[in-house]
């Protein structure tokens, strides 16, 4: 049995705390009865008639995304066994039937793991979450998983993400950034859900095919959230999410990098992309020259650029106006086209 680490928790963060000391530190925290007081979160715990009942009422009768993953796959939402494509089917739904479904699969032995995940809330629910809402992300779109026990492997996200338990119980166990060369991360550029994972199966990992696994796992932390409790994850933080009950639900809020609202490219995983592309036919001495430059002008290691760059010469390393910021997108995307 894998001895984790523990997640640093707290029972009451406000949201000047949570932006000026745990964010800029980018470790996770878990925030138990984070929303506890929700209609939402209440609800649940009479029964799951009520929930979905109660979720019914917002519903605007707009389909959205669900996912389907056979018994076989052992609830498991993942690549197939040699990589050509996924273990599940996906297909748009009515939210009400979707539902209406997962309450009639709680009485089964044998049953699929079916999700909706990540659905925005304002597409099919525009007035949930003003009955549920948190002075933390006034501004942000949240978005909405529902299904029974399921397992999302281990991955990783371009931005900063608050997942708060609404129904059922999650588990989450957590790996930080410099884990990343012992997780066996899988291609960049096809996934099974729009972020690269891992391909070990941490419930029953290879240690012969994946031994640097072992390693990460000495560096893994564990969480398990019940309805109302929130956990905070740094981006970049590798994440492997189980649900654990037959009707189990999430929110969560991305609010910067990939996510933002704002986000222009390229994207961080765009740059990377790029980044493969321009270096891929450099040899070892080489990359490791750039990574110096890299580790001066990105990760400031030494001098910072801009303490002798003089502010009108500094034009990426300074501070950037909206125009100047489109113009920027505007080439790289002129680029990436030809």
């Amino acid at each position: 049995m894998t001895s984790f680490l523990s997640i640093d928790e707290y029972t009451n963060v406000c949201a000047d705390k949570f932006y000026n000391e745990v964010v800029p530190a980018q470790k996770p925290i878990v925030i138990r009865g984070f929303a506890t007081h929700w209609p939402l979160v209440q609800t649940g715990k009479s029964s799951p008639e009520e929930w979905v009942q109660y979720i019914n009422q917002f519903y605007n009768g707009n389909k959205t995304n669900m996912v389907v993953a056979p018994p076989y796959e052992n609830k498991r939402f993942y690549y197939n066994h040699d990589l050509t494509g996924v273990n599940f089917l996906s297909g748009e739904e009515r939210v009400d039937l979707f539902l209406g479904r997962l309450l009639e699969l709680i009485d089964r032995d044998v049953y699929p793991a079916i999700s909706m995940q990540g659905t925005p809330i304002e597409s099919i629910l525009p007035e949930l979450m003003k009955d549920n809402p948190t002075e933390f992300f006034t501004d942000v779109q949240p978005r909405l998983w529902i299904g029974n026990e399921g397992i999302v492997n281990t991955h990783y996200d371009g931005s900063d993400n608050v997942a708060c338990v609404v129904a059922g119980r999650r588990q989450f166990i957590l790996f930080p950034p410099d884990q990343t060369k012992n997780l066996y991360p899988g291609p960049l550029n096809f996934t099974p859900a729009g972020a690269p994972t891992s391909l070990v199966d941490i419930n029953n990992p290879d240690f012969e095919r994946y031994p640097l696994f072992e390693e990460a796992l000495d560096h893994a932390y564990f969480a398990e959230l019940a309805p109302g409790d929130a956990i905070f994850i740094p981006m970049l933080w590798w994440h492997h999410v189980e649900s654990l009950d037959k009707v189990n639900a999430l929110i969560n809020y991305w609010w910067n990098g990939a996510s933002a609202v704002n986000a222009v490219a390229p994207s961080a995983i765009d740059s990377l992309n790029i980044a493969l592309l321009a270096m891929r036919n450099l040899n070892l001495e080489q990359r490791n020259s750039w990574r110096h430059l890299f580790d001066h002008y990105l990760f400031k290691q030494g001098v910072e650029p801009t303490s002798y760059i003089p502010e009108h010469q500094q034009h990426l390393l300074g501070n950037l106006s909206d125009d100047y910021v489109e113009k920027v997108r505007q080439y790289f995307a002129n680029k990436l086209s030809q």
